[in-house]
Protein backbone atom coordinates (compact mmCIF):
# COMPACT_ATOMS: atom_id res chain seq x y z
CA UNK A 1 0.00 0.00 0.00
CA UNK A 2 2.88 2.38 0.82
CA UNK A 3 4.31 1.88 -2.67
CA UNK A 4 1.02 2.75 -4.34
CA UNK A 5 0.55 5.89 -2.24
CA UNK A 6 4.17 6.90 -2.83
CA UNK A 7 3.84 6.48 -6.62
CA UNK A 8 0.57 8.43 -6.77
CA UNK A 9 1.81 11.24 -4.52
CA UNK A 10 5.17 11.60 -6.26
CA UNK A 11 3.71 11.35 -9.77
CA UNK A 12 0.97 13.90 -9.11
CA UNK A 13 3.34 16.14 -7.14
CA UNK A 14 5.98 16.17 -9.89
CA UNK A 15 3.35 16.88 -12.52
CA UNK A 16 2.05 19.79 -10.42
CA UNK A 17 5.59 21.20 -10.19
CA UNK A 18 5.94 20.92 -13.96
CA UNK A 19 2.56 22.61 -14.49
CA UNK A 20 3.52 25.42 -12.10
CA UNK A 21 6.70 25.94 -14.15
CA UNK A 22 4.75 26.08 -17.41
CA UNK A 23 2.22 28.49 -15.90
CA UNK A 24 5.01 30.74 -14.60
CA UNK A 25 6.63 30.83 -18.04
CA UNK A 26 3.33 31.72 -19.64
CA UNK A 27 2.54 34.55 -17.22
CA UNK A 28 6.06 35.93 -16.79
CA UNK A 29 7.42 35.59 -20.31
CA UNK A 30 4.42 34.83 -22.51
CA UNK A 31 5.87 31.42 -23.45
CA UNK A 32 3.09 29.05 -24.43
CA UNK A 33 3.04 25.32 -23.84
CA UNK A 34 1.26 22.25 -25.12
CA UNK A 35 -2.51 22.50 -25.19
CA UNK A 36 -3.65 19.41 -23.30
CA UNK A 37 -6.88 19.34 -25.32
CA UNK A 38 -4.66 18.10 -28.17
CA UNK A 39 -3.37 15.32 -25.92
CA UNK A 40 -6.99 14.39 -25.22
CA UNK A 41 -7.81 14.53 -28.91
CA UNK A 42 -4.89 12.22 -29.63
CA UNK A 43 -5.90 9.81 -26.83
CA UNK A 44 -9.49 9.84 -28.05
CA UNK A 45 -8.38 8.97 -31.56
CA UNK A 46 -6.15 6.19 -30.22
CA UNK A 47 -9.25 4.66 -28.61
CA UNK A 48 -10.85 4.81 -32.08
CA UNK A 49 -7.86 3.04 -33.65
CA UNK A 50 -5.89 5.97 -35.05
CA UNK A 51 -2.46 6.69 -33.55
CA UNK A 52 -0.78 9.15 -35.93
CA UNK A 53 -2.02 12.32 -37.62
CA UNK A 54 -0.78 14.66 -40.33
CA UNK A 55 -1.40 17.47 -37.82
CA UNK A 56 -3.28 16.85 -34.58
CA UNK A 57 -4.88 20.30 -34.55
CA UNK A 58 -6.66 19.41 -37.81
CA UNK A 59 -7.95 16.07 -36.53
CA UNK A 60 -11.62 15.77 -35.64
CA UNK A 61 -12.25 17.10 -32.10
CA UNK A 62 -13.17 14.57 -29.43
CA UNK A 63 -15.94 15.21 -26.90
CA UNK A 64 -14.30 15.96 -23.54
CA UNK A 65 -10.82 16.19 -25.06
CA UNK A 66 -9.57 18.83 -22.61
CA UNK A 67 -10.50 16.79 -19.53
CA UNK A 68 -9.17 13.63 -21.16
CA UNK A 69 -5.91 15.39 -22.03
CA UNK A 70 -5.35 16.55 -18.47
CA UNK A 71 -6.17 13.07 -17.14
CA UNK A 72 -3.65 11.52 -19.55
CA UNK A 73 -1.08 14.15 -18.55
CA UNK A 74 -1.37 13.29 -14.84
CA UNK A 75 -1.59 9.54 -15.48
CA UNK A 76 1.65 9.81 -17.45
CA UNK A 77 3.30 11.56 -14.50
CA UNK A 78 2.22 8.68 -12.25
CA UNK A 79 3.60 6.15 -14.77
CA UNK A 80 6.94 7.95 -14.79
CA UNK A 81 6.96 7.94 -10.96
CA UNK A 82 6.43 4.17 -11.13
CA UNK A 83 9.56 3.91 -13.25
CA UNK A 84 11.46 6.00 -10.68
CA UNK A 85 10.26 3.73 -7.85
CA UNK A 86 11.44 0.66 -9.75
CA UNK A 87 14.84 2.18 -10.49
CA UNK A 88 15.41 3.70 -7.07
CA UNK A 89 13.92 1.01 -4.88
CA UNK A 90 12.85 1.45 -1.29
CA UNK A 91 16.21 2.88 -0.20
CA UNK A 92 15.97 5.76 -2.67
CA UNK A 93 12.27 6.26 -1.94
CA UNK A 94 12.95 6.75 1.78
CA UNK A 95 16.10 8.88 1.31
CA UNK A 96 15.80 10.52 -2.12
CA UNK A 97 18.70 12.23 -3.84
CA UNK A 98 18.41 14.57 -6.83
CA UNK A 99 20.57 12.69 -9.35
CA UNK A 100 18.26 9.78 -10.11
CA UNK A 101 15.14 11.96 -10.15
CA UNK A 102 16.72 14.43 -12.58
CA UNK A 103 17.98 11.57 -14.78
CA UNK A 104 14.51 10.02 -14.89
CA UNK A 105 13.00 13.45 -15.63
CA UNK A 106 15.43 13.97 -18.49
CA UNK A 107 14.74 10.45 -19.75
CA UNK A 108 11.02 11.16 -19.91
CA UNK A 109 11.64 13.62 -22.74
CA UNK A 110 11.85 10.53 -24.94
CA UNK A 111 8.03 10.29 -24.74
CA UNK A 112 7.31 13.57 -26.52
CA UNK A 113 10.33 13.32 -28.83
CA UNK A 114 9.75 9.75 -30.00
CA UNK A 115 6.02 9.13 -29.48
CA UNK A 116 3.84 12.20 -29.11
CA UNK A 117 5.46 14.68 -31.48
CA UNK A 118 5.65 12.18 -34.36
CA UNK A 119 2.06 11.05 -33.69
CA UNK A 120 0.89 14.68 -33.63
CA UNK A 121 2.47 15.22 -37.06
CA UNK A 122 5.35 17.31 -35.69
CA UNK A 123 8.10 14.80 -36.58
CA UNK A 124 10.65 13.11 -34.34
CA UNK A 125 11.85 15.65 -31.77
CA UNK A 126 9.68 18.33 -33.41
CA UNK A 127 11.72 18.09 -36.63
CA UNK A 128 8.79 19.26 -38.78
CA UNK A 129 8.07 22.39 -36.75
CA UNK A 130 9.46 25.73 -37.90
CA UNK A 131 10.77 26.51 -34.40
CA UNK A 132 12.05 22.99 -33.75
CA UNK A 133 15.07 24.08 -31.69
CA UNK A 134 12.84 26.12 -29.39
CA UNK A 135 10.36 23.24 -29.10
CA UNK A 136 13.18 20.84 -28.23
CA UNK A 137 14.66 23.17 -25.63
CA UNK A 138 11.25 23.73 -24.01
CA UNK A 139 10.67 19.97 -23.87
CA UNK A 140 14.06 19.21 -22.34
CA UNK A 141 13.83 21.97 -19.72
CA UNK A 142 10.23 21.13 -18.84
CA UNK A 143 11.12 17.47 -18.34
CA UNK A 144 14.11 18.41 -16.19
CA UNK A 145 11.71 20.49 -14.09
CA UNK A 146 9.51 17.38 -13.89
CA UNK A 147 12.57 15.48 -12.61
CA UNK A 148 13.13 18.17 -9.99
CA UNK A 149 9.45 17.78 -9.09
CA UNK A 150 9.99 14.03 -8.67
CA UNK A 151 12.79 14.79 -6.22
CA UNK A 152 10.82 17.43 -4.29
CA UNK A 153 7.75 15.21 -4.11
CA UNK A 154 9.79 12.21 -2.98
CA UNK A 155 11.34 14.33 -0.21
CA UNK A 156 7.89 15.51 0.86
CA UNK A 157 6.49 11.98 0.94
CA UNK A 158 9.50 10.65 2.87
CA UNK A 159 9.12 13.41 5.47
CA UNK A 160 5.39 12.85 5.79
CA UNK A 161 5.69 9.10 6.18
CA UNK A 162 8.86 9.05 8.28
CA UNK A 163 11.67 6.50 8.25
Amino acid sequence: MYLLIWILAVGVGATLVMDAWVLALKHALGISSLNYALVGRWAGHILRGRFAHAHISQAEPITGETALGWAVHYATGVCFATFLAILGGIDWMTTPTPGLALAVGLGTVAAPFLIMQPAFGFGVAASKLPARRTARLKSVVTHLVFGFGLYLSAIAVSHLTGP
